[in-house]
């Protein structure tokens, strides 16, 4: 069966783009949405940087991340398996307009990876969302809570916040009703569970009680979407899987396959769920094209 990865980058953690080729050639991966991933000096650190391609070190000795001057690199050299995203940081610059001019001059197709400290329904956030609905590019986001409960009930701060919380990512969907988001990261994912307002884990384990907020919001909003990506996604899959195939099964019109790393883990245990295959078909590649070509039509 066809599979699309909508979630990898390049140039990171060791490997260059001949390398994710010929992971993808390995794991049966078609194609694959390369995603940018900006990070303002304010934002940067400094354990990170072993995962960064080193021609990115700032003067100030911070890093820029992954930037799209990379993802242009690979996409040009295998424009064949590669998909162009870009997501510019929204306290850097008019967001909103250097987004439209990577759309003109290099082809982006997919507005990603948003990855910042500041809350989803910031103003320069949304204008940025908007601009992403008008040219029907999917927003593909990240979502790091910024306190949790620890194991005596209180919070506790999480410094390496982004996005805010889902009542942030809520209040965005509703603002931006044409703007389609994929959700992604260990702060969207814990929703799954009833109990993750309780939960002090980054990543929750065990049985999943209830039905979160994510459902909730798949629920009643049409342009919120989710992505399987990372250990985030495959672990609150495999944590319980007689509720990972109900969910898979329910939500299989607005789930994406992507690996946001290397091998082939999740798939794996998807297939250990033996789901149906048009569900299957939907979450390898379809949904997948269909984002794809809202924007190119």
């Amino acid at each position: 069966m066809k599979i699309i990865d909508s979630h990898q980058h390049v140039f990171w953690s060791g490997r260059d783009d001949k390398y994710l080729i010929a992971d993808m050639n390995k794991h049966g991966v078609a194609s694959a949405w390369l995603l940018t991933w900006e990070i303002a000096p304010w934002e940067d650190h400094a354990d990170l940087h072993q995962h960064f391609n080193p021609l990115h070190l700032r003067a100030d000795g911070t890093h820029a991340g992954i930037p799209l001057c990379d993802a242009i690199v690979a996409r040009d050299r295998y424009p064949e398996r590669f998909v162009l995203g870009y997501c510019p940081h929204p306290l850097l610059g008019d967001a909103a307009t250097l987004l439209r001019a990577a759309v003109a001059m290099h082809g982006v197709g997919v507005c990603g990876e948003w990855e910042f400290q500041m809350p989803f329904d910031d103003p320069r956030c949304l204008e940025l969302f908007r601009a992403a609905g008008e040219m029907k590019l999917p927003v593909v986001f990240h979502l790091d809570v910024p306190y949790l409960k620890n194991k005596e009930g209180r919070w506790e701060y999480q410094p390496r916040w982004l996005g805010g919380t889902v009542e942030n990512l809520e209040r965005a969907l509703i603002a931006c009703p044409e703007t389609t988001f994929v959700g992604h990261a260990p702060g969207f994912w814990r929703e799954i569970s009833g109990d993750a307002a309780d939960d002090p884990a980054v990543f929750p384990l065990g049985p999943v009680r209830g039905r979160g907020r994510l459902w909730k919001l798949l629920d009643e909003y049409p342009n919120l979407w989710a992505d399987l990506s990372a250990g985030s996604g495959r672990t609150a899959l495999t944590r319980d899987p007689k509720n990972a195939r109900e969910f898979l099964v329910r939500y299989a019109d607005k789930l994406l396959f992507g690996r946001d790393q290397f091998g082939d883990e999740t798939y794996r245990f998807l297939q250990t769920l033996k789901l149906p295959v048009k569900a299957q078909e939907k979450i390898y590649y379809r949904n997948a094209q269909r984002l794809l070509a809202k924007g190119q039509s």
